[in-house]
């Protein structure tokens, strides 16, 4: 017993410095997140910022945490919290209910960025798995980001919210899948059998998950009957990380096997209340997955990614406007529709940075960190800020397109005007010449004739008046 006390006692003088450090850090990103806030930004580049800023190549701060292990698994368990929230909001009856349009507004939004992002990964030239993982990268929207958008900018009544909402459930199925593809890719097997069978196991297990999480809902509540809080929190905590661990033992990384189980609790009766506590712990323990990945970015390779990462953020937010007006006008809605819709979902987040944690893992080019990592600090600055003004941007635009629109109708009918006037002056000019007295017996018996008209138009007006007269002295 004096031995355990003894090493406890040491282990905590050992961390007593450390945990000093990171005292100081959170606080730091409490207050860079005030900050943030006030401008509408997201906590994920603030803590990305912090980490970067308690890195070894900025020696701010006196202690390394890169090569401390009880960091590394810690953001463990924020990777797995993420990805266990991200399956517990899933919303299986909007998707089932609605999947035929669902699949085509997401699956289209997907693969316009999709099929550029790869094409841009070959273009870059770091290599074909590295080209996968920046199609990855570039592919899909961050949902924290999006959620927490529509809510702060009180469009959740707005027309498009369902569409984008939509489009985030498609997108996080397509990273469930996405992710076991890229597990096997990225494990370095190159025989086709073994291959064959690790895809196989993978999407076994995601057929399994999401079978039991469409019709198992009702058997898996019984697990969690009890109104102990402490008890209820420890067992889906345990659930999140056991199938984690599942996940990476099936070769389909931790994080799809925390997004399954959240996925099958997701569809309990005890949904609502695994919520209101895992959200709390999902952001500590996501702070630390965000701020162990800006400790790992060293700012001496963003001069050598700059160029990717300006190519890709331009790249992303072209394709977004046409994405977004194409998923909007699949919906039937209109630009402004759009224009909401592509700035939302042009904000990328924590789906990059756990791509960016494979691949350092599976010892691909380490330059794709220093991307994955600049590249989501443009997007989730750019991104909010855009958002928040996108109802001015489309007015702006939608006023400068309708008065583009009423100068070429005036200049069209100007341009009739013009085709007409010749015709009136030389009809004008054919009745002044018919009228005028001279030598020419057409035009004066043209003349006498309009005269005569003239004059028997007077007198049926006269006899008209004559008898209106006489009907009223018959009055009288």
């Amino acid at each position: 017993m004096q031995l355990v006390l003894a090493a406890t006692e040491g282990d905590t003088t050992h961390l007593g410095g450390d945990l000093l450090v990171l005292g100081i850090l959170f606080v730091i990103a409490y207050a860079l997140g005030r900050l943030g806030k006030s401008i509408g930004l997201p906590a994920i580049p603030i803590y990305m910022v912090v980490g970067l800023l308690a890195s070894p190549n900025f020696h701010l701060f006196p202690l390394d945490f890169v090569n401390h292990d009880y960091i590394a698994l810690i953001a463990v368990f924020g990777l797995v919290l993420l990805l266990f929230n991200l399956g517990l909001e899933f919303d299986q009856d909007e998707f089932f209910g609605n999947a035929g349009k669902l699949i085509i507004s997401g699956g289209s939004y997907i693969a316009i960025n999709m099929v550029a992002g790869f094409a841009f990964g070959f273009l870059v030239g770091w290599g074909t798995r590295e080209a996968l993982v920046i199609a990855g990268i570039t592919a899909t929207s961050s949902s924290a980001i999006v959620t927490k958008l529509l809510i702060e900018l009180n469009r959740l009544a707005n027309p498009e919210t369902p569409m984008i909402l939509g489009v985030t459930v498609v997108e996080d199925i397509f990273i469930a899948i996405y992710l076991a593809i890229v597990s096997v890719v990225l494990s370095g097997e190159t025989a086709v059998w073994p291959v064959i069978a690790k895809l196989g196991i993978s999407f076994l297990f995601l057929v399994v998950m999401f079978t039991i999480a469409r019709f198992g809902g009702r058997w898996v509540s019984k697990l969690f009957r009890t109104k102990d809080d402490e008890l209820f929190t420890i067992l889906f905590f345990g659930l999140a990380i056991g199938f984690g661990g599942i996940g990476e033992l099936l070769g389909v990384t931790d994080a799809i096997g925390a997004f399954l189980i959240g996925l099958v609790l997701g569809a309990t009766r005890y949904r609502n209340k695994i919520e209101q506590i895992a959200i709390p712990l999902r952001d500590v323990f996501g702070a630390f997955f965000f701020l162990n990945f800006g400790l790992g970015l060293d700012p001496a390779q963003f001069p050598e990614v700059i160029w990717p990462v300006l190519g890709a953020v331009v790249m992303t937010m072209l394709l977004n406007i046409v994405a977004g007006q194409l998923v909007a006008r699949l919906n039937g809605l209109g630009v402004q529709a759009g224009i909401n819709t592509t700035v939302i979902l042009q904000n990328r987040g924590e789906f990059a940075l756990i791509l960016a944690t494979l691949a350092l893992a599976a010892g691909l080019d380490d330059r794709l960190q220093a991307f994955a990592g600049l590249y989501v600090l443009v997007m989730a600055v750019a991104g909010p800020i855009l958002a928040a003004n996108s109802e001015k941007i489309g007015g702006r635009l939608l006023r400068s397109s309708n008065r583009r629109k009423a100068a070429v109708a005036a200049a069209a009918a100007a341009a009739r005007k013009r085709e007409r006037d010749p015709m009136i002056a030389e009809t004008i000019a054919l009745v002044e010449a018919a009228t005028a007295p001279g030598e020419n017996p057409a035009a004066a018996e043209y003349g006498d004739l309009v005269a005569e008209q003239a004059s028997s138009q007077t007198d049926a007006q006269g006899f008209g008046q004559t008898n209106a007269d006489t009907e009223r002295d018959s009055e009288y």
